[in-house]
């Protein structure tokens, strides 16, 4: 009897001593817990007050932001709306500058009072064209003598001219046009370039030999 309280004894001491996991687990959740209270933290009112004037802030901003988008295409819209027809449009004054062309290249023609009749009559066409395209603010190019600019000009040939300077449009093949402020097609330009070193030798080789 007395061996088997002994052993009795023996395994309650080994029970206190061995704690369920459970237990265990438990004890860990408890000494954690503190730190997670501490790392997550709650806001104050004050502090929930400020993230909410941010987010509304923020909210505002964007909604300005889409109002000014909103704006600036309604207003291109109107502005420029009639860009595409506009464009289309100027075949007009290209057709009648052909039809000039053809006009004057004809030998029958040449000389006659009836060509001298019907090219005034192209010209007035054609005037009052680009009146009534002015009138809606499409405005042509002005290139002639002027420096090549690519934002309006396109040059199409180079022309070898001593007497201009190098990048001067000597040639408009095709009138540019703008609408407002935008491009609505460049002017198709010859620009001038200066004479090539190889001719001015030949020149001067040509007057040499007459000089003999």
């Amino acid at each position: 009897m007395q061996n088997n309280t002994s052993d009795d004894q023996n395994e309650g001491s080994v029970k206190e001593n061995e704690k369920p996991e459970e237990n265990l687990a438990e004890e860990n959740k408890q000494e954690i817990d503190p730190e997670a209270k501490e790392e997550v933290k709650e806001l104050t009112p004050e502090e929930k007050i400020a993230e909410l004037e941010d987010k509304m802030a923020r909210t505002f901003a964007e909604m300005e932001n889409q109002r000014r988008r909103f704006e600036k295409e309604k207003e291109d819209a109107f502005e420029y709306g009639g860009y595409s027809f506009a464009k289309e449009a100027l075949n007009l004054i290209d057709n009648l500058d052909r039809s000039k062309h053809v006009l004057e290249s004809d030998d029958k023609l040449k000389e006659t009072e009836a060509l001298k009749k019907t090219l005034e009559h192209l010209d007035i066409i054609k005037k009052d064209l680009i009146s009534i395209f002015e009138k809606n603010n499409i405005k042509p190019i002005d290139s002639l003598n002027k420096k090549l600019d690519p934002n309006f000009h396109q040059a199409m040939m180079e022309i070898e001219d001593d007497t201009k300077e190098p990048g001067t449009i000597i040639q408009e093949i095709q009138k540019g046009f703008t609408i407002k402020d935008r491009l609505l097609r460049p002017s198709l330009v010859g620009v001038s370039k200066k004479v090539t070193i190889k001719e001015e030798k030949t020149k001067e080789n040509k007057e040499n030999s007459e000089n003999k």
